[in-house]
């Protein structure tokens, strides 16, 4: 079992910075690529950005040059830097990783951006 829980959510005004944390533990012998996810109300999921054990990092393009995504592999934990935010990023902001062929999710974290 692995579990993954993020935290660094919460409110903030429209062209201000978030830091997002997702912290793994459990039986972990190498958890591979992990990342973020979103969903607005009322829209799907989307990728918001993973990064490979080796640091290969991939965004939307809806958050190129305003997010960056990083890694500690020795604390299993992974970041999300959020600069320049707008409201159209609020949404539930959920961690996933991979360990093998199972992937695991957290329970998100809420990110709210007023206009």
């Amino acid at each position: 079992q692995v579990q993954l829980v993020e935290s660094g959510g919460g409110l903030v005004q429209a062209g201000g910075s978030l830091r997002l944390s997702c912290a793994a533990s459990g039986t972990i012998f190498s958890i591979g690529s992990m990342g973020w996810y979103r969903q607005a109300p009322g829209k799907q999921r989307e990728l918001v950005a993973t990064v490979t054990r080796r640091g290969i990092t991939n965004y939307a393009d809806s958050v190129k040059g305003r997010f960056t995504i990083s890694r500690d592999n020795a604390k299993n934990t992974i970041y999300l830097q959020m600069n320049s935010l707008k409201p159209e990023d609020t949404a539930v902001y959920t961690c996933t990783g991979s360990v093998g062929v199972y992937d695991y999710w957290g329970k998100g974290t809420q990110v709210t951006v007023s206009s």
